[in-house]
């Protein structure tokens, strides 16, 4: 072990009950990195104050970066951070000093030299941190002296001896939707046992338009994947009907999901595994991956829904991957870059981007208000500019004027972000010109609408999706 990172989280050191690492950590002689929570933590046990001031800080901000420190080696001054907090430390425990602030928090990094304990109130781990990985690499390669060997092909290799040793001659079944994610983990899988992995893909009727045939062909017929078909829209349909919490909607598709897998199964021969393309922030959303206490900020397909007396072991060999990661994965692995730089789609489909009841009239509406709007964000160029590009069709009416007319019809939003993970993510400046295109498409083409509005929130405090 070359040193620790205590890393944000929900919770607050100022409650009872929060979580604390053991005080030995701090004995042990290791650099130590505490990032917003992990400062507080840090800071507390070592005797320093937490406070919960009135004035809270969300998204962007500018650190002053006021002492030279290897943890800002090359770092600008003034660097972009992003911050994401409530508590923040009032005073610095012994030995410590303040060497960054911002107008709201006066110790938005301090360092421990003498003993190389680093902390930020900041999140250097994503994306809207311009300088965050410089800060990350600073402290693990410069301050914990640790080698940086590790490539993707190094972790396919690992991955495929895991899956083949984890597996042995068993089937396994894995979910593929044509998402990165799915896509990704089943041509890993594939390359670790081959035929034993049968691909059920399954048309819940909430795919996008065209999703269906082309997955067909992509994987059944040019990478010779063992594909099995279930078009399940009706069931689907079914069960969600009259359902408009997200939750509920969300764990009725996961468990319907797995249901359906379950009757294909016996079309499949002997199942051992079920093979799911969950990734790391799929899992800090939904639960904490070390089993203490988290924020539940919704539940994701993948670990969502899924039954309790589930007959099938789960094999999940992207839960330790972010989406950057997993799009390098899918290169090496071979699939086209259409697919790898594809948008994040979630596994529920459009069900969760109709807010609200689902119905077959809604979603078909929503299935051409997307179209066109990935359409034109492709015809001006700027889909790969974009990490997330989605619409959503609300329980919203709105009266409107078409052909002379009084209309009284539902409302879309369309959202587009930046983000590199996920975790965090800011609204795109979507050029006026591409907006009012997609405007006046959606209100002449999609009858069900006629008004269209653009989401500018960030996450936080907002997520990504809608629901």
């Amino acid at each position: 072990m070359k040193g620790i990172i205590f890393s944000g989280g929900p919770a607050s050191v100022t409650q009872e009950g929060s979580p604390r690492p053991d005080s030995e950590v701090f004995r042990m002689g290791l650099p130590i990195f505490g990032i917003c929570y992990g400062l507080q933590v840090m800071s507390k046990m070592l005797g320093g104050e937490v406070e919960c001031p009135e004035h809270k800080e969300y998204g962007i901000a500018n650190i002053d970066i006021i002492a030279a420190s290897p943890l800002f080696e090359g770092v600008s001054r003034n660097s972009q951070v992003w911050m994401s907090h409530g508590d923040r430390v009032a005073s610095i425990p012994e030995g410590f000093r303040q060497i960054a602030r911002t107008d709201s928090c006066p110790y938005t990094a301090v360092e421990d030299r003498k003993r190389n304990f680093y902390g930020v109130q900041f999140h250097p781990e994503v994306v809207h941190s311009l300088e965050g990985q410089k800060m990350l690499r600073n402290f693990v390669i410069n301050i914990c002296h640790a080698n940086a060997d590790w490539n993707m092909g190094s972790f396919i290799n690992e991955a495929v001896e895991e899956i083949r040793e984890e597996v042995g001659d068993k089937n396994v079944l894995c979910g593929l939707s044509g998402g990165v994610d799915s896509s990704v983990a089943a041509l890993l899988i594939h390359k670790a046992i081959g035929d034993q992995l049968v691909c059920v893909f399954v048309n819940n009727g909430m795919l996008r338009k065209g999703e269906a045939e082309s997955v067909l062909s992509l994987f059944g017929q040019h990478f010779n994947i063992r594909l099995q078909y279930a078009d399940a829209e009706e069931a689907f349909l079914a069960a969600l009907k009259g359902k408009t919490d997200p939750e509920d909607k969300r764990k009725t598709i996961g468990k319907l999901f797995v249901d359906t897998f379950y009757s294909e199964a016996r079309k499949c021969g002997n199942i051992s595994y079920l093979a799911q393309g969950t990734l790391y922030p799929d899992i800090v959303e939904s639960r904490s991956p070390f089993g203490g206490p988290t924020a539940t900020i919704k539940s994701h397909h993948n670990v969502g829904g899924l039954p309790s007396d589930l007959k099938w072991k789960l094999l999940e060999p992207l839960k330790e991957l972010f989406k950057d990661e997993v799009r390098v994965l899918g290169r090496e692995l071979g699939l086209p870059d259409e697919l790898v730089n594809r948008h994040p789609f979630p596994g529920p489909g459009l069900g969760v981007r109709c807010i609200g009841e689902v119905t077959k009239e809604r979603l078909d509406a929503l299935r051409d208000i997307d179209a066109i709007f990935i359409d034109e964000i492709r015809k001006a160029g700027l889909y790969g500019e974009i990490w997330q590009a989605l619409a959503d069709l609300l329980p919203v009416k709105s009266v409107g004027v078409q052909g002379d007319e009084r209309t009284y019809r539902e409302v879309c939003t369309l959202r587009a972000v930046t983000s590199q993970d996920a975790m965090t993510a800011d609204w795109y400046r979507l050029p006026y010109d591409v907006m009012q295109k997609c405007a006046s498409r959606i209100c002449n083409e999609v009858s069900a609408v006629n008004r269209v509005l653009y989401d500018i929130t960030s996450k936080p405090p907002a997520t990504i999706e809608w629901e």
